[in-house]
């Protein structure tokens, strides 16, 4: 299924017009005729609107999963939009694992050196 067809059925599942869908997301209703009949493809910011409404993910409005409510709860949410931690506030508040193994505070310290490394390549 494309885009648009999702769209589509989620807002029919729904039982809403398509005026009444713009509304909620505070877009027209040609753009979400538009949207829905594949003539455009809704941008970030509205495809996260399309997802926050009808409550599932990116990933399953764009067709990457067939199950559509993977998405992350309020608490999961904040605590990821506030990750840019410092590094001694990573090894103070969290318990770095690989395979199930705890990283000693010297092993998490090489992880966020590499990959700080990593991005200073690119």
């Amino acid at each position: 299924m494309n885009i648009g067809s999702i769209i589509y059925k989620l807002r029919e599942d729904r039982g809403w017009t398509q005026e009444q869908t713009a509304g909620l997301l505070g877009i027209s209703r040609a753009a979400l005729s538009h949207y829905e009949k594949n003539r455009r493809e809704p941008d970030s910011e509205t495809l996260s609107k399309f997802a926050d409404l009808f409550n599932v993910s990116v990933d399953y409005l764009v067709g990457r999963t067939t199950v559509p409510h993977i998405t992350l709860d309020e608490p999961v949410r904040e605590f990821v939009d506030q990750l840019e931690l410092s590094e001694e506030e990573i090894l103070r508040k969290f318990d770095l694992t690989i395979d199930g193994v705890k990283l000693s505070p010297e092993e998490a310290r090489n992880f966020i050196a590499f990959v700080r490394a990593a991005r200073d390549m690119k």
